[in-house]
Formats: structure tokens, sequence, C-alpha cells
């Protein structure tokens, strides 16, 4: 950024250990960012990361909120029914998909492939969550790619620096791949009023204003810009340096979740649950 004297520097808030247990001989997840802790992850409602096979999941239904799927090892083939069509996203590619009003859909690993994938819930906005479902499925070798001296930020929605993600956002999300070499550095920067973390699949280094040290399987919670001002949240690689950034704008709305359904309130979620028992849950 152009005046440093007026970038907020922020620090890391919170580091945690992300530790996966097996739910079945086909099934193993933890949670990167745990689900219920509303006003601290707005507008993020949770984030599991899953190693899975076939099998694991049955189509399921989603209301009012969004999915961002980040496909970190082995491919998935999705299926909706909203297109009836099947797609299939392999390592390092991205589906978002809108639920809005309602999805039936499902995520199947490719047969005899174990998938690997960070699945982030995304909060829709009181207005939007009826919407009409939408699927961007971002290929990482067709994202943006914003490059510094050894470090490169692929783009898959909000900005880098000069580089602009053109993914369509109902709130406005930045979402960063980052890779280092050891000791290049790079700065993320970020609107002082969001709210987000870091989660690192590879390697290991330091973070933020005070150069917090974490390492692979660790989820670092960003620091509180300020309302306003521009912010920036720094990374230095120590051993060669893998994470993805989530930011986001916070909706500060009430929120009302159970199940695959997030609405503002109860009456709601129960009219989700109504609908989908009677067949009359899709909209559109």
């Amino acid at each position: 950024m152009d005046n440093n004297s007026t970038v907020f520097k922020r620090d890391i808030a919170e580091v945690r250990d992300v530790v996966l247990r097996r739910n079945s001989p086909i099934h193993a997840a933890g949670p990167v960012i745990e689900f219920g802790n509303w006003t601290q992850s707005d507008p993020f409602l949770g984030m599991m990361e899953d190693k899975f096979q076939a099998g694991s999941f049955d189509d399921h239904p989603h209301r009012g909120i969004e999915t961002v799927t980040f496909v970190i090892d082995g491919t998935i083939e999705h299926y909706d029914s909203v297109s009836e069509q099947r797609g299939v996203l392999g390592p390092g590619d991205v589906q978002w998909m809108t639920a809005g009003s309602g999805v039936i859909h499902n995520e199947v690993p490719s047969e005899g492939v174990t998938a690997h994938v960070l699945q982030l819930w995304v909060n829709l906005p009181r207005d939007r969550k009826m919407t009409s479902p939408r699927y961007q499925n971002l290929k990482g070798a067709e994202m943006p790619v914003r490059q510094e001296k050894g470090a490169i930020a692929r783009v898959f929605s909000g900005s880098s620096g000069n580089v602009v993600s053109g993914t369509k956002n109902h709130v406005p999300v930045t979402m960063v791949e980052a890779i280092l070499e050891p000791g290049a550095s790079i700065a993320q920067d970020l609107p002082g009023s969001y709210n987000g973390f870091i989660y690192i699949l590879e390697g290991s280094g330091t973070f933020g204003s005070q150069g917090v040290t974490a390492s692979q399987n660790q989820v670092l919670w960003l620091g509180a810009g300020i309302d306003g001002m521009p912010s920036e949240i720094q990374a230095t690689a120590v051993e060669p340096l893998r994470f993805v950034l989530y930011a986001g704008e916070p909706l500060k709305e009430p929120v009302a979740a159970r199940g695959p359904f997030v609405m503002n309130t109860e009456e709601e979620v129960n009219e989700a649950f109504r609908e989908y028992r009677m067949g009359t849950f899709l909209k559109h």
C-alpha cells in the first residue's frame, strides 16, 4: 500500500491446533473454526477440515448460507438440484456455492480417492437468505495471482494488493491462498472492519505485528482492525509455507442455526425443516 503510516498492522489474537478425529473408517474431520461462536467469527459460521471417501455423505439440503469448498488433495464430484449437472474439482480448486433459498446437493470423492478439503460456511444477510442459488466453480489455475519476491498470492475472492478477483459475493469476503519460499514475506491488505483467520496447510512462519510463530495444521485468528482504516497482516516463511486466508465484513445480525439451515429466527429454521419434509423446499 502507498502510505504505510496510515495502515494498521494487525496482530494475531489466537493460535489453535486443528485435530482431525475419525468418524468412520472412511471419514475423518476436525473443526478449523468452531460452529456456534457467531459473534466472534461473523460473517463466518464455521469451517471443517475433512478427509473422506465416497459414501461419507448422503444428498443433503442447505438454506441461508454459502459454502466455500477448497480442495487440498484428491478430486470431488459435485451434484446439485439446481443445475442437475456434475462438476469435478481437483487440488487447488474451489467451489463457491450460494445455497440461498435452498439446494439439495452432494460432494463425492472420485472412486477409490480420499479427498482432503476445507469447507467454510459463510452467513448470508437477512435480505439475501432467500436469494436464488448460485454456483461458482473456481479453478485454481485460472485465478488471478499476485507475485512478490519469493511469494505468490492466488486470489479466489476479494483482492490482494492490486490483484482483484472476479468472484461474485453477497457478503464481501477475501480468500487468498499464499505460497512463500523460506525467508520471503507478504502483507495481505484488508479493510479495517473485516474479521478473519489464516489456516496453515504446509510449513511454518511468523505472522502479524508480534511475529507469532505458527506451523502446519494451526489456525490463527486475526486481531481486530480499526473500522474505516486500511489494515494488513504480515506473514514471513521460515520453512516453505502455504496458507489460506479468509476475511469478511461482519453482518451483525441474529443467527438461528440448526443442522443445514441458518436463518435469523427459530421460526424460519422450523419452516425450512417443514418445507423439506413436505417436498416444497426448493424454490428455484
